[in-house]
């Protein structure tokens, strides 16, 4: 995400200054000026939507709360977790997802928690809980560290909704547009089947929606303060909203996460974005 913004603002993938934060200082290194937009696992919620100064800009992963158990327990279910001892991270909105699921379903629990994420998935490696919960997302980077991913199993169920997106500071309405945009543009890249193989070619369509999309009619680039080929800048640089997916978190990429709910609305998934007209 970080590296198409440089490209649709400075022409320049590479020209990013990545800043990493923990949970803890993240809200606090965006209201400072330290960064400029927050790209990382954070949920959008009214809460933080309002009292944070700062705005989301979209959603570039659907989430939800998971499970992860071992392939030896022969659990295909969280509903088949009744009496269960579950691995969490304290303090965090995991744990009522959790107890309101269990207690949702009239099934009894042990929770185990711990300071800490690697503390949480130690000790569910160690034996010490039958199940570890998480941001589904987590669980399948979280099984990457363990001894042997493959024993370890993610269950179908998401219990929780969880939005994660780009914020940006209040006050700069324009960058906000272009944050927000960019993240449009390569959800409406794909849905055109603009890649960044193709995208050369598809700059000589005479199809009106493409034409407007990629610049060759109109000035809707302008309106944003970018240049007509914003969108190619885009594409050319890390390709569309599916290329990047699969490329850094999907089947193809370590995580091996499915594409599901963040496939687009008309391939049976939910990512949607308005369109560049």
């Amino acid at each position: 995400m970080c590296r198409a913004i440089a490209a649709v603002v400075l022409d320049d993938p590479t020209k990013v200054k990545f800043v990493p934060l923990s949970a803890k200082d993240r809200f606090t290194a965006l209201q400072s000026g330290e960064i400029d937009v927050l790209s990382r696992n954070t949920t959008w919620t009214v809460s933080r939507d309002t009292s944070l100064g700062a705005n989301f800009t979209g959603v570039t992963y659907y989430d939800g709360q998971g499970f992860m158990v071992k392939k030896s327990l022969k659990v295909n279910s969280a509903l088949e977790l009744n009496s269960a001892s579950v691995c969490v991270q304290t303090g965090t909105t995991t744990e009522q997802n959790l107890a309101d699921f269990f207690k949702g379903n009239n099934m009894k629990y042990e929770v185990i928690a711990f300071g800490s994420i690697d503390e949480a998935v130690k000790a569910y490696e160690s034996g010490r809980c039958d199940v570890f919960t998480d941001d589904a997302s987590g669980l399948y980077a979280s099984r990457l560290k363990l001894a042997n991913p493959a024993d370890h199993i993610v269950l179908p169920e998401i219990i929780s909704k969880e939005p994660l997106g780009p914020m940006v500071r209040h006050g700069d309405d324009q960058w906000f547009d272009i944050v927000k945009w960019t993240l449009f543009a390569m959800i409406n890249a794909e849905e055109l089947g603009i890649t960044q193989k193709n995208v050369d070619t598809m700059l000589k369509s005479d199809k009106p929606e493409m034409k407007r999309v990629l610049g060759t009619d109109g000035n809707l680039g302008e309106q944003l303060g970018l240049t007509k080929d914003w969108v190619v800048r885009i594409v050319k640089a890390v390709g569309n909203y599916g290329e990047t997916f699969e490329r850094n978190v999907g089947t193809g990429s370590p995580l091996g996460i499915a594409r599901g709910v963040n496939n687009l609305w008309n391939k049976g998934g939910i990512q949607y974005a308005p369109p560049i007209r």
